[in-house]
């Protein structure tokens, strides 16, 4: 039915346009005088460039849509160029062009449009930009761009649509903190490791059967000797330095100073060599192995400027389920809004089995923490997990301390 309107409606201004001039010249005959010819003759021009301009071709238009690069981060102004040729220097009273852009991470089907009117004229060739300010973070593509052209008089309108695609990224920001390596424990103390779960061959700590695999230099020949079988030195294990972070995707008003947060934090541990796996519990529930290097901070950069707060899973759940395969021994770092009794129980229970845990909660400026929160990290503290509340625009503070107030 939509179609069909749409088919009426466009006859129905080929019909007036056509049958205009005929109308007018057969009225000046019949009815005589000035005023009767002195219409036909005023509307003849137009009602000629109206017939001319319904056939112009503007499928032979040339339209090119230019962005001087496809990766921006929030706040950036983005600068558009559209450029259009004509196959001909026919005069086109105008060109109304209406750009169509929509963020292909959200789930409905709404529109921006950007609408310019250009008075082209005899030219050939002509062009223009504009820019696109305060863009929110996400992946956006430009699927479509509309050209109508038509008379001074409004009598008569075409259109035609291309279809042009762009893409482009809106990256959070991020910033560089100081970054202080967050101490690990061995039983000599607390000691800042380098290595990635290997043995401190300088310490024996004991003996035990051989197995397949030790080194040949490890055997103790001696205790070999006394129990008439292989033995080998038992050496104390170093906690790795890798990083395992979990970012919480709870809708809230903060979480874009989450995802600010999670980005600064990873920008600065890669740079520094740090190995680090990643783990949102967003929809899809994305995970990323333990890996270093600019390549890969790419790669975790990229899902945070199309992540959503929309999580299925609460992320006391996704931590007593999803961090369970995770065999080696890292530090976990959680980042996230919210502190309960649940998540410092599953926090705890994770440390004393695999390593240690830190939890940065991201606060407002001025939201004062609540004595429920503050007896929390009391407790999460006890229990060797370190938790750190970290102030929008203050995120070095998570280095220094905190701010607890």
């Amino acid at each position: 039915m939509k179609i069909q309107l749409r088919v009426l409606k466009k006859a129905r201004k080929y019909l007036l346009l056509y049958f205009l001039l005929p109308i007018l010249f057969l009225n000046a005959l019949f009815q005589g005088g000035f005023v009767s010819w002195f219409l036909f003759y005023s509307f003849l021009p137009f009602i000629l460039y109206c017939v001319a301009l319904s056939f112009y071709p503007l499928e032979n238009l040339i339209v090119t849509r230019e962005i001087p690069k496809n990766s921006f981060k929030v706040g950036d102004p983005i600068k558009v160029i559209l450029t259009l040729r004509k196959s001909n220097f026919f005069p086109v009273f105008y060109f109304l062009i209406e750009e169509n852009y929509s963020n292909s991470l959200q789930t409905t089907d709404q529109q921006k449009v950007t609408k310019e009117l250009i008075l082209t004229g005899f030219k050939k060739e002509c062009s223009f930009d504009y820019l696109i300010y305060k863009l929110p973070r996400g992946e956006y593509i430009f699927n479509s761009l509309t050209i109508k052209v038509g008379d001074p008089l409004g009598i008569f309108e075409s259109k035609i649509k291309f279809p042009i695609i762009n893409r482009f990224v809106v990256y959070p920001q991020y910033s560089e903190l100081y970054y202080r390596s967050l101490e690990h424990q061995n039983n000599q103390g607390s000691t800042v490791s380098r290595h990635h779960f290997q043995r401190d061959i300088s310490m024996a700590v004991g003996i035990r059967e051989y197995q397949s695999g030790d080194r040949f230099s490890w055997i103790n020949w001696k205790a070999s000797a006394k129990r008439n079988e292989m033995m080998t030195k038992e050496f104390e294990e170093l906690q790795s330095n890798d990083l395992f972070v979990i970012m919480d995707c709870a809708q809230n008003e903060l979480f874009e100073s989450i995802v600010s947060f999670t980005a600064s934090f990873l920008h600065t541990v890669l740079k520094k060599g740090i190995q680090v796996g990643f783990l949102t519990n967003n929809k899809k529930l994305d995970s990323f192995p333990i890996r270093g290097g600019e390549g890969h901070f790419q790669k975790l950069y990229y899902h945070l400027a199309k992540i959503e707060a929309n999580n299925t899973s609460s992320i006391e759940m996704v931590l007593e389920k999803e961090l369970r395969f995770i065999q080696q021994s890292v530090s976990y770092i959680l980042i996230t809004t919210q502190l309960s009794k649940n998540l410092v129980e599953k926090a705890s229970f994770i440390k004393n089995r695999k390593g240690s845990f830190t939890i940065f909660v991201i606060k407002e400026e001025s939201m004062v923490v609540s004595e429920s929160e503050k007896s929390l990290i009391s407790i999460a503290n006890a229990h060797g997990v370190r938790t750190i509340i970290v102030r929008e625009g203050n995120f070095n503070a998570a280095f220094t301390g905190g701010d607890i107030r």
